[in-house]
C-alpha cells in the first residue's frame, strides 16, 4: 500500500516553470501595447500643434478670399482716408521733378447699386462682370478749385474688373463710369454729372476703380483742349487718388499660415 496524504491536509504543489513563463509574457505584452499607444497619441497630438502646410492653390484662393471681402470688412474712414497724396508730372510745370499734391476727403456717400451710382453707358460693362455694389467718395484739390469723385466698383473676379477698366478706358472723354456724388452744406454741394470735366478707370484685384473730376465752383463742362494745363492737372487729381485708393483696397495679402493649435 502506498501511503496517505498527511493527516489534516498539506500545501498546494509549487507552480511549475511553465505557468510562470506564461504571465510573464502577458504582463509584457500589455506593457508594449500601453507603450505603443502613448506614442500614437503623442504623435497625434504633435501632428495638431505643428503648422498646417497650404498648396499653392489653397493660398491663392484664401488670398483671393481675403481681398474679395475687404469692402465689407475694412471701414469706409480707412478706405476712403482724410486725405490722400498724389503728384503733378514734372512735364506740366517745365520742372525737374513732379510736384506732389494732396487732396482732401469732402464726404463719403452711402453704398449704392451699379445702377444707381454709374452711367447708363457704363452700367452694361458693369453688370457683364457681375458688379456686386458702388462705393463712392469726394476729394477736393488742394487749391479747393477742383472735385473728383471716386467709385469702387466691386466686381466678381479679378478678370471681370480688368476686363471692365479696359473696355471703360477705349471710350473717348468723357468717358462712361461712376456718378458725381455732391454733399450738401461743402465744397461739393453743387458738383453733380453735368460738372463732369474727364474720368479715369483702371482695376485693382476685383475692384474697378472710377474716377471724375470736374471744378469746385458749379460750372459746367467745357472744352478742355482750351485749356492744356488744366485738363493735365484734372488728369493727374483723378488718376492719382483713384490709384492711391485703389492701391491698398486691392493688394494680395501675405501668403496665409497656420501657427498650430486646436482650430487651425
Amino acid at each position: 500500500m502506498q501511503p496517505g496524504p498527511p493527516a489534516g491536509g498539506g500545501s498546494a504543489a509549487p507552480a511549475g516553470p511553465g505557468r510562470s513563463g506564461w504571465r510573464r509574457g502577458l504582463t509584457l505584452l500589455a506593457l508594449i501595447l500601453g507603450t505603443a499607444g502613448l506614442a500614437a497619441s503623442a504623435a497625434g497630438v504633435s501632428a495638431q500643434l505643428l503648422p498646417r502646410r497650404f498648396t499653392a492653390a489653397q493660398q491663392q484662393q484664401i488670398m483671393a478670399w481675403e481681398t474679395a471681402g475687404r469692402w465689407r470688412t475694412t471701414p469706409a474712414g480707412k478706405i476712403f482716408p482724410a486725405s490722400v497724396a498724389y503728384q503733378l508730372p514734372s512735364g506740366v510745370l517745365n520742372a525737374g521733378s513732379p510736384l506732389s499734391l494732396t487732396a482732401h476727403l469732402v464726404g463719403i456717400a452711402g453704398q449704392a447699386s451699379c445702377q444707381a451710382a454709374s452711367d447708363p453707358a457704363a452700367v452694361a460693362v458693369l453688370s457683364a462682370g457681375s458688379c456686386a455694389a458702388v462705393l463712392r467718395a469726394t476729394y477736393a484739390d488742394q487749391t479747393d478749385s477742383m472735385l473728383v469723385t471716386i467709385g469702387v466698383a466691386v466686381m466678381s473676379t479679378p478678370t471681370a474688373a480688368r476686363s471692365a477698366a479696359g473696355q471703360l478706358s477705349a471710350r473717348p472723354q468723357p468717358r462712361p463710369g461712376v456718378r458725381a456724388a455732391a454733399f450738401r452744406g461743402t465744397l461739393a454741394q453743387a458738383f453733380g454729372d453735368q460738372q463732369r470735366q474727364l474720368s479715369w478707370v483702371t482695376s485693382a484685384g476685383p475692384y474697378l476703380i472710377m474716377s471724375t473730376v470736374g471744378y469746385a465752383d458749379g460750372r459746367r463742362r467745357e472744352r478742355m483742349s482750351a485749356d492744356p494745363y488744366a485738363s493735365q492737372e484734372m488728369a493727374s487729381l483723378a488718376s492719382g487718388v483713384a490709384s492711391a485708393i485703389g492701391g491698398p483696397l486691392g493688394a494680395p495679402p501675405p501668403a496665409p499660415w497656420c501657427p498650430g493649435g486646436p482650430g487651425c
